[in-house]
């Protein structure tokens, strides 16, 4: 019973999340279980897919490693910022004109998201939805 609600916990987590923490979370939980099953078994799957996840939420997109190298490059290149009125958050939609998006170099592998400048912070943007997904500070 209790390995059952330990397997439940990662698709509650996806529940609540945008699309860009999903995919943290779904890569944390699928690295996490594989690292608890080779340490003990089916119940170190269950319990490393958790804390995988929620490692993985954390994380973003980017990750650890490639957060502040993307942070850096972003503002290596000096692109004009957005003035926007709003909170600067992940999930903010914005505006259909003014911003400009550019596009996320291959070495960050993120193909399906662009990038922008938005009150002095990169964001990362769903181009199809114009939401941020993920702030870079």
């Amino acid at each position: 019973m209790t390995i059952m609600r330990l397997a439940a916990v990662p698709a509650l987590l996806i529940a609540g999340l945008s699309g860009a923490q999903a995919q943290g979370l779904a890569q944390g939980a699928k690295e996490g279980a594989a690292r608890g099953e080779n340490a003990a078994g089916p119940l170190g799957a269950v319990v490393g897919g958790a804390i995988g996840a929620a490692v993985g939420t954390a994380n973003g997109l980017l990750g650890i490693d490639r957060r502040e190298r993307f942070r850096i490059y972003a503002l290596a290149e000096r692109r004009p910022s957005f003035a926007y009125a709003g909170t600067v958050r992940a999930g903010a939609v914005l505006p259909e004109n003014g911003v400009v998006y550019y596009d996320v170099p291959s070495e960050f592998a993120l193909s399906g998201y662009n990038y922008t400048i938005v009150n002095d912070h990169p964001v990362l943007v769903d181009p199809r939805t114009r939401r941020i997904v993920e702030v870079i500070d």
